[in-house]
């Protein structure tokens, strides 16, 4: 009983994250949220790894803001790490990440840096002003595209199924 009530949850979790996903196909364009997400194939080859054969995509997907509206992140005003700047992931299901290639692509948007002044002592005793760059947030204007590549592994006769949703 208590694997049957399990099961359901976890069939009904994983139908609730793969409801906003989007079957995308070679050269394909797809809208999401009015990003356009245009995903394509560049090169394949066959190899060998660990006796198996398996078949070798570099892809490239980008993203083209097509809402009408800036998409603005900005940062905090202390120190941090940020991580979840995503807009759209490309998600390969059947890549095996063999060789330590990719099963996803995050596509981020631009980072906004800014050029920082600050004073401070160098070794000799010396009062000077120093340049360092920040990022002070992330954008993506209208009409602006951004785009990433990715190498994905998958078996061999296989064509990389992909698909696409918003993670913001």
């Amino acid at each position: 009983m208590k694997k049957t009530v399990f099961s359901a949850l976890l069939f009904v979790l994983f139908s609730f994250t793969n409801l906003y996903s989007q079957k995308i196909s070679d050269g394909a364009t797809v809208d999401v949220s009015g990003l356009a997400v245009t995903f394509n194939i560049l090169n394949k080859e066959s190899i060998n790894v660990g006796g198996k054969s398996f078949d070798r995509y570099k892809v490239s997907a980008s993203v083209t803001n097509n809402s009408g509206k800036s998409i603005n992140m900005r940062l905090a005003n202390a120190p941090q790490i940020v991580t979840n700047i995503g807009l759209v992931e490309v998600n390969c299901i059947n890549a095996t990440g063999a060789k330590l290639t990719a099963k996803k692509i995050d596509l981020k948007p631009k980072a906004q840096n800014l050029n920082v002044t600050y004073w401070a002592y160098t070794k000799e005793g010396k009062y000077e002003s120093s340049v360092i760059p920040v990022i002070a947030g992330y954008y993506l204007d209208p009409g602006d595209t951004v785009s990433d590549n990715a190498i994905f592994i998958v078996p061999q006769g296989e064509e990389p199924n992909v698909s696409v949703r918003k993670l913001q």
